[in-house]
């Protein structure tokens, strides 16, 4: 074993790029919230860019090595220490056998991502070493880490310290934070007037965020167009027949809080769905706290693949840099 858990933070788990191919089961996706950033962070550390991390939320783990590594925290910004000297995030840097690495207190972000030369090495579920709780997948024995938890790493011979990633190439969300809406299926059910205030009102993050998904509250409830509810559906117009929700996916049970589905959601039910969160923009959700004020901006089809684009261009020009 490599790394001894001395103290896991808040909620620590293990996670990589997640397990594609198992929604249509019923299985998300799952993986990191802001892949962006646990990306980022390998390529830091000389791993592939699917390698399994540490994603910690609001609270940093505390971890004695027992093999020296390379390591960097990028995402949220939780200051970092190596026997109690500061080091730089965004930045590579060398964690020596017998030493530990810790954390202070959150500044801003929700969750920071820690990459480790080789990889965490804990055994794979469907093709994914990422923890998912609620079906027992990945992780230590389908669960976050615990103290005294013992974690393998990987081997690794391209690890370098010292390199960085400039601040104009880190992603994180703006005040308020601009979460971008490609309207779906079901858009039609919304009143013009409903639909128009749903991007017009400033929204807050609830305190129901997690890997699940995230409730905003604030703006005004939803209106819907008059029908008769078909069978199956329930009286609330809200309820849909039961259909498919994307990753991304934003429910608003009873027309009052949007929920934008992230990682772990469901991958169907019977709430109606305004749209979708566009990808390029759903590294940017894993790191808003709760309280955090939030517009959702309308783009179309050419304007989500044009943020895919950018998105991707970023990736390429870091990796660029890194090689």
């Amino acid at each position: 074993m490599s790394l001894k858990i001395v103290n896991p933070g808040l909620s620590t788990s293990i996670q990589d790029l997640g397990r594609p191919g198992y929604f249509h089961l019923g299985i998300p996706m799952g993986g990191a919230m802001d892949r962006f950033a646990l990306r980022v962070g390998n390529m830091l550390v000389g791993n592939p860019e699917d390698a399994a991390g540490l994603e910690a939320v609001f609270m940093g783990p505390e971890i004695e090595f027992q093999k020296t590594a390379i390591v960097s925290v990028t995402g949220a910004d939780l200051p970092i220490r190596v026997d109690g000297q500061l080091q730089e995030a965004w930045t590579s840097f060398e964690v020596r056998a017998g030493q530990t690495l810790s954390f202070e207190f959150l500044k801003s972000g929700a969750r920071a991502y820690i990459a480790i030369s080789g990889g965490i090495q804990t055994p794979a579920a469907l093709g994914s070493r990422s923890t998912y709780p609620i079906g027992a997948l990945g992780g230590v024995n389908g669960r976050a880490i615990q103290a005294l938890d013992e974690l393998p790493l990987g081997y690794s011979s391209n690890a370098i310290a010292g390199k960085s990633v400039a601040p104009s190439m880190r992603r994180g969300p703006g005040s308020p934070a601009r979460l971008r809406v490609l309207p779906g299926l079901y858009w039609h059910r919304l009143t013009e007037a409903a639909g128009n205030g749903f991007f017009e009102d400033e929204w807050t993050v609830a305190l129901e965020a997690d890997r699940m998904g995230y409730r905003f509250k604030g703006g005004r409830s939803l209106e819907f167009v008059d029908r008769e509810q078909p069978f199956g559906a329930g009286a609330d117009p809200s309820n849909i027949v039961d259909g498919c929700y994307s990753y991304g996916s934003i429910q608003v049970p009873g027309g009052a809080e949007p929920i934008v589905l992230h990682r772990d959601a469901v991958s169907g039910g019977g709430y109606f769905t305004l749209g979708a969160v566009i990808s390029a923009d759903m590294d940017l959700i894993g790191q808003l706290q709760p309280h955090t004020s939030v517009k959702f901006d309308r783009v179309d089809m050419a304007g989500a693949m044009a943020a895919r684009h950018e998105r991707k261009n970023l990736l390429m020009k870091i990796r660029e840099e890194l090689s």
